[in-house]
């Protein structure tokens, strides 16, 4: 089923349909980059490091389907949520409507082509690498600077 031209414009967060709602994922992956939450502050800084199920060629899920069983920590983004979830990236689709901001000219929404995400240089195809390769102790030294990407 095709979905509604421009929906993301016409709807709210909260009245877009299931299907509407996944369409907005851009396939960056950032979100599936691991974090290191400071207590403290609680600050949160990205690593380069990303979930296991993360498939960092495509920059999607591996196992959507059954995330939440295979990495209990994962969180789902939901209308509900969005709002409390001040890690995402500002380039999130999530994010960006929530604040009432338009979504970017590389999104497939958009221009109709899932890769430009990629050439934009806005995912991390590029730079992650899968947890299933770096000790858990060793995740401070992947974090990253967002602002050198």
């Amino acid at each position: 089923m095709p979905l509604a031209d421009n929906f993301w414009q016409k709807k709210s967060l909260a009245q877009m349909t299931a299907e509407e709602w996944e369409s907005l994922c851009d396939g960056c992956g950032r979100c599936c980059l691991l974090k290191l939450e400071y207590e403290d502050t609680g600050e949160v800084d990205n690593t380069s490091v990303a979930c296991r199920l993360l498939d960092i060629e495509t920059c999607r899920c591996s196992d959507y389907a059954r995330r939440r069983e295979k990495v209990p920590e994962c969180v789902q983004v939901t209308p509900g949520n969005v709002a409390s979830l001040y890690w995402l990236p500002e380039s999130c689709a999530y994010r960006r409507l929530y604040q009432g901001e338009p979504l970017p000219e590389w999104h497939y929404l958009v221009c109709g082509d899932r890769n430009a995400v990629h050439e934009a240089g806005v995912s991390v195809k590029w730079f992650a690498m899968s947890e299933d390769y770096i000790h858990p102790e060793q995740l401070a030294d992947f974090v990253i600077d967002e602002n050198e990407e």
